[in-house]
């Protein structure tokens, strides 16, 4: 009984010491553990707050996926005073603050540690139309115009023209309108303007106002086409093959041209009281 007391006792001591020393070592593991972080912590905010690890200039900031706007445009709308320090730069304000002042519709900025600096990819919105609205009634048409122009990118998006100033010098605005209220067209806008923009017959100008009447003004003349339907890209293959009328009737003498069924189009004339159903080849 002695022999069994004594090893029980034994071991228990073993015991105690064991534990002890494994605590001892988990002591030190978690010690180190936090001289370490703590350690890359501290050289990470003392690496970024060096000379070296800053936004000198300009040209420390990439500007991807520009096209209409030239980098230095980009980079002078920028809200930053240099030299700027990375840790203090807020890629989402930036971001925001560029949305703001140009055609952007999407910008994404990446700080760069290495070497310092920031990448900026956007994505640019193009105009391709002057939106104009609606003309108001007789009785109210002394107000005062807008104070500036709206344009229309090939999605619908509006932007006012003095966001258009950071556009490079060579590009040039469209000329194509589109008159209306932006409710009256947007949700077929995109649709549209894509199969205006191919049609062999120049468009100068869309009007909108009557969502009844869709009128299209056209090198050949006005061309009223009713209501916007699947049938639009019809109406405007009837109104490529009237092109060669061009060389029978003039353009000036032709009122309008009635497609609103293009299965059946009627040229109405100006002077005298006449109509004209073209065959429908």
């Amino acid at each position: 009984m002695a022999n069994i007391a004594s090893v029980s006792q034994s071991q228990l001591t073993n015991r105690r010491k064991q534990l002890q020393r494994e605590r001892q070592i988990r002591l030190f593991q978690t010690i180190w553990r936090s001289l370490v972080v703590g350690g890359m912590a501290g050289g990470l905010v003392w690496g970024i707050t060096l000379p070296d690890w800053v936004i000198g200039q300009p040209e420390q900031i990439v500007i991807e996926g520009n096209e209409l706007l030239s980098s230095q445009a980009i980079r002078s709308l920028l809200p930053l005073s240099y030299p700027e320090y990375l840790l203090q730069v807020e890629p989402q304000a930036l971001a925001k603050s560029l949305k703001s002042q140009a055609p952007i519709a999407e910008a994404k900025v990446i700080r760069q540690l290495m070497p310092p600096g920031l990448t900026i990819q956007i994505k640019e919105l193009k105009p391709v139309a002057i939106a104009q609205p609606s003309k108001p009634p007789q009785k109210i048409r002394n107000e005062k115009p807008p104070s500036e122009r709206v344009f229309l990118d090939a999605e619908g998006n509006w932007m006012p023209e003095s966001s258009l100033l950071s556009l490079k010098p060579n590009f040039k605005l469209p000329t194509l309108k589109v008159i209306g209220s932006k409710e009256q067209y947007h949700n077929n806008w995109s649709t549209l303007y894509q199969e205006v923009s191919t049609s062999i017959v120049e468009v100068l100008e869309i009007d909108w106002q009557d969502p009844l009447n869709l009128i299209l003004k056209t090198e050949l003349g006005h061309v009223h086409c009713g209501s916007y339907s699947s049938r639009f890209s019809d109406q405007l293959a009837v109104l490529a093959r009237l092109q060669e009328l061009s060389t029978q009737i003039k353009p000036s003498q032709i009122a309008y041209i009635d497609l609103k069924n293009p299965d059946l189009p009627v040229i109405q004339l100006k002077k005298i009281n006449a109509t004209i159903q073209p065959e429908n080849n």
